[in-house]
Formats: C-alpha cells, structure tokens, sequence
C-alpha cells in the first residue's frame, strides 16, 4: 500500500474536498496499522515493527485511535461532533480565502478607478472637455450612475447610441473613401475638393467624434491634422465658409482636446483670410486665395458683399483673439459691426448686398434665409460668447432692434395657422421661407432669456410656434424629409418649392435649443422622427446621401460636411443630458462647433478684458473694444 500524502492529496484550505480526502488517507493508515497480518512483521524493517507493536499494545490509549473509522463507529455522537467540527474549520477556511479573492478584486479595481481619475484630472487641468460617456465610466464600473443621469429616460441613451452609430457609419464611410478630400460621395464611393482640399468634413467632425467619445477616430484625425494639413493652396475660398467650418472646427477641438496643434492650425488659415478684411469700411470680401491673398467679391453680386458672409465670422475671431492674446482678429470682425451699427435702421433689417467701398446698402431682399440668416444669429452668439456683460450689451442691443423688425415678417397660413417667416422685397412681402431660416425658433428661445418675464414668455412662445411650422415642413412630404423652401398660400397652409433635402441641420437645432430650455420632450419625439426619416431614406452602404426630391425619394450623390458636424451633433446633444456641453459654458457657432464662453470686461481705460474662468490658460486676456 502506497500512500503519499503530499503529491496525491495536497493540502489546499480552499479545497473542502482536499480535507475530506486527507481524513480518509490518515483513517486508512490508521487501520492498516491495526489490522497488519503478523506473519507480515519479520519481512519489516524494525522501526516499523515497533510501531505495529506500540498500537497493538496501546490501542486503548493511543493517539491513533482517533484515527480509526471504527472508534467513532461505536461512538456517533463523537462522530457527529467531529463532521461539525470538520464541517465549521472547513467553512472557515473557505469564507477566508473567498474574503481574501474578493478583496484582491476589489483592491484591483480600485486602482483601475484611480487611474481613470488621474487621467481624467489631467484632462480637466488642461482644459479639457471630458466627454458623457467618460465622464459616467467610473460610476458605471461602481454600478451606479453618476448623479446628473441618475433620472435620465433610458430611452434617451438607447437613442443616443443609434445617433453614434449613425456618426460612425458616416465618418467610417468618409475615412474609407474620401480621407482627406473635403466631401465625400457615397453613391460614387470618390472623395471631392468642394472647399479647396481643407479636409473640410474632417475638420467639420473633429468635436462630434469627441462629443460622443470616438477616441480613435478622433486621435487619426487629429495625426492628418498635423502631419497632412496645408493651407498653402492656390484655391479661391469662401471667407465665410473657411471661417464657419475651419477656423471654427480647430477652435472648437482646441477648446474641448487642448490640443496647441488645433490652435496653430486655426492661426495659420486665420492669418490667409484677414487681408480680405482690407477694405475702405472694414467689410470683407467674401472670397480670398488662399495661397496668394487677392481678395475679391464674386462677379453675381455686381461687387458687393453679403451680410451672412460678411457678418458671420465674429465668434472665431474673437475667440482666436482671446486664444492667441493676438487682438489682430478680433479687431477686424468687430470693426464690420461697428460699420453697420452707423446707419443701423429702425427695425434691424438689412438687405443682404453691402457695398464693401462705401458700407451702402443695395436694393435687395431682406430675408432670415439664405445670405441673410446667421448675421443676425452672431448678435446674439457674441453676447452669449462674452458672457452678457456690458461690455457686449451693444450686439444685445441690435439683436433686439432686429428682432422688433423680425415680428413684422411674421405670418400665420390657414387654415391651421402655421407661423412663418416672409422675406422681404422694398415693401412688399413675400410669403417664401427657407429651411434654413429653421434655425430661427432656437435662436429665439436662446435669446428669450434676456428680456423681462413679458417680453421672454412671448418670444419663447413664438419660437415654439416657428417650431412647429419647421417640423411640419418635414411631416407633409411622402419621406418625412423637408423640402429646401416653402410657400405659404391662403386656406392651403404650406407647399413644398424646391424640393430638394440635402441633410440639412437648421431644424433639428432648433428642437435642440427647444428642448434643453423648456424640458419638453415633444421636441425630442420630433427629431427622433427626424432622424429616423434620414435614416430610412438616405443612410446606404457607403454612407449618407441627400434627396434630390422630397417627394420621390430619389437620392442624390453627396454627404455634406455639415451632415456630420451639425446635423448628427445636435441630433446626439437631444438625447444627452443638459450637462453635456452646457449652454452656460458654451456657445454654438452657425457650423455647430461650441466654443468657451469667455467673460468680457471693460477697465478703466476703455479697453475690455476677458475672464477665462473655465479654462486652465490665462485669467485676464485683453480684447479691443468696438463700442
């Protein structure tokens, strides 16, 4: 018989069964002992014989007793107390090394979290913006969510997430077949150079895929950013659309990444636009090359510039002033308010041809679409962007006088009094508005809040009004997509003119404002129903196309950057919790891009300064005053 208590049954308190097997080996060797045949004892070494010996001998004495099965056989209350005794120790043992499993687990994912914590603190001291879903890691591995989510409709995230996966659908097609061009054409699989070859839709997408936490996405975009990017183009760019969708993307990824790369690239095709600013009045042309300067207008405006266009670069150039602590920038854009704040009219409507040699005003349509609509937005924006302090009440003031004329270019279509915006044509209005002018029911309700409580309840209330028309414009054609304009006829409400959807965001802004400053969800069930629209008739298998007909549905062949930069933002910010990019700390510019709000003061001697309280960077930052 070979017993080998060591290799064959290891001692192992972890083991309830190592127990019971190490007792019943010990209890057969007890017995073995007992019962040795003796004609066996000769053939044994002498110690071992002694030992058989002394148990024979003492087996009424003996220790080994205890070791004999049949000794507890004949006594079951010892052998009752003996399983207890067995049966707690081994109990004991077990909880012990359970307790000390979990506390090794527990330690483990405590220094799990403590990393995470550094890495966010980091973050959070250069400035950046950590985005949901970081922000929510820690208490979701805790298995309790943290406390800005604690109500939050779960509906809302499940939203959320078809929202991201649409962002990935779209920015995987872009990276797959047009990296690096400005815009890509899905149906065609072929990138295109709309804008110059700037990398237009990735640049365009740089703060939505840090929004929604694409950090992979994010980090290759941000290498072309910095080893790919050259400004350096003999190409004729749009002021206004560089400014909006460039210089506001890298502002924009700089203020939430804190990434210097970001900044030096917004300076760089920032110091390419300013010589367009180089007029009599300060009004800038509209278009500029890039590599060789030579500002000029385009030959349809018979030499004259536009009001969006030339209006509607306030809000990046004072934040790359702010950035940079270069007033260069901001100097330029503010000197264009200045000009137009001489001769400013009554009602705040301006036609949208300026002549940029003299400042006068053409004959033309006055309108909150088209060439028109985002001057008025950047009024407000400039006011939000320096925190309301006096020192910006003067834009304030205008956005007011406009918004007075605005209330006059208000109509209602029977017979169910949707609310619209006409245009404007020397005095005669004309009952037409855009889809862009959708934007219009946001920029209300955000400005609400600067009136008394009268006045605010009126606007809001209009803007919910303008919502409504702006929804609908999507409800009444065959796709639930909206037409480009419409036309507003009595006792027939509206009627789609020209029929085209090329994914615009101006709706779903609105909703997005609508929503986080009243709380009502409707505005959330709209845009769903929104997306869900663009969903069915224009996501395919290399991405997102337009519509070239609401009616039909037959697609056209082209993702628009603004697609992924406003549209799918403000669709994934409806389901997001207001703390995700909080309007207090924050403001939008016309491409979507959030920049910091950055507080505005004036001192002593005339000049304004700038409180950067949410930053890591510089308190104070000087700033020309325009006043």
């Amino acid at each position: 018989m070979h017993i080998d208590f060591g290799r064959s049954f290891p001692l192992r308190s972890s083991d309830p069964l190592s127990f019971l097997a190490l007792l019943i080996q010990i209890s057969q060797f007890s017995n073995f002992l007992f019962n040795f045949p003796l004609f066996y004892a000769p053939n044994l070494p002498e110690p071992i014989q002694s030992i058989i010996k002394m148990a024979r001998s003492r087996s009424s004495s003996s220790r080994c007793r205890y070791f004999n099965p049949a000794y507890y056989l004949k006594r079951p209350r010892r052998m009752a107390l003996l399983l207890i005794i067995f049966v707690s120790g081994t109990l004991f043992f077990w909880d012990r090394q359970t307790l000390i499993r979990e506390h090794e687990e527990e330690i483990s994912r405590l220094n799990g979290e403590v990393s995470q914590l550094q890495d966010l603190l980091e973050e959070l001291k250069s400035g950046r913006v950590v985005p949901h879903e970081k922000l929510n890691l820690v208490g979701e591995t805790r298995g309790t969510a943290n406390k800005k989510d604690v109500f939050e409709d779960p509906a809302d995230a499940q939203r959320r997430e078809k929202v991201k996966d649409a962002m990935r659908h779209a920015w995987s097609s872009y990276e797959k077949y047009a990296w690096g061009h400005d815009e890509l054409q899905p149906q065609s699989k072929n990138g295109v150079d709309s804008f110059g070859g700037l990398g237009a839709t990735l640049i365009d997408a740089l703060d939505t895929l840090y929004i929604m936490g694409l950090d992979e996405e994010f980090q290759k975009a941000r290498e072309w950013v910095a080893n790919t990017l050259d400004f350096n183009k003999n190409y004729d760019a749009s002021v206004f659309e560089t400014t909006i969708r460039v210089v506001g993307g890298l502002l924009s990824a700089y203020d939430l990444s804190g990434d210097n790369v970001f900044l030096e690239k917004a300076q760089d095709i920032a110091d390419r636009l300013l010589p367009a600013w180089d007029t009599p009045t300060g009004i800038p042309y509209n278009i500029i090359n890039l590599a060789h300067g030579n500002p000029h207008n385009p030959g349809w405006t018979r030499g004259d510039s536009i009001l969006a266009d030339s209006g509607t670069e306030q809000l990046e150039f004072i934040a790359l002033s702010q950035r940079t602590l270069d007033p260069k920038y901001q100097q330029k854009v503010e000197n264009v308010i200045l000009e137009l704040n001489k001769t400013f009219p009554d009602d705040g409507l301006l036609p949208i041809y300026i002549n940029p040699h003299t400042g006068r005003r053409s004959f033309s349509t006055i309108t909150f679409g088209a060439m028109g609509d985002s001057f008025y937005e950047y009024l407000l924006k400039v006011w939000i962007q320096g925190n309301k302090t006096d020192s910006v009440m003067p834009y304030r003031k205008m956005w007011e006088i406009s918004m007075k004329g605005f209330e006059s270019l208000v109509r209602r279509t029977t017979p169910s009094s949707f609310a619209y915006i006409c245009e404007k044509n020397g005095n005669s209005l004309i009952d037409k508005m855009d889809e862009l002018a959708c934007f219009a029911p946001g920029m209300l309700a955000l400005g609400a809040s600067g009136y008394g409580p009268d006045e605010s309840q009126k606007y809001l209330l209009l803007a919910e009004e303008l919502a409504r028309t702006c929804y609908n414009f999507y409800e009444s054609t065959p796709t639930k997509l909206a037409g480009e304009n419409y036309f507003f006829n009595k006792g027939q409400d509206m009627s789609v003119g020209t029929s085209w959807n090329i994914l615009r965001p101006e709706t779903v802004e609105s909703l997005f404002y609508l929503w986080r400053l009243t709380g009502n969800k409707t505005y959330q069930e709209w845009g769903w129903n929104i997306f869900q629209a663009f969903e069915k008739n224009c996501r395919i298998e290399s991405g997102y196309v337009g519509l070239k007909d609401v009616n039909t549905g037959v697609k056209d062949n082209m993702m628009q950057s603004f697609f992924l930069a406003e549209t799918l933002k403000y669709l994934y910010l409806l389901f997001s919790p207001p703390s995700v990019i909080p309007l207090d700390q924050w403001v939008f510019n016309t491409e979507a891009h959030p920049l910091k709000i950055v507080t505005r003061h004036a001192s002593s001697s005339g000049q304004h300064t700038s409180d950067s309280r949410s930053r890591g960077r510089r308190e104070e930052h000087t700033a020309l005053s325009w006043i």
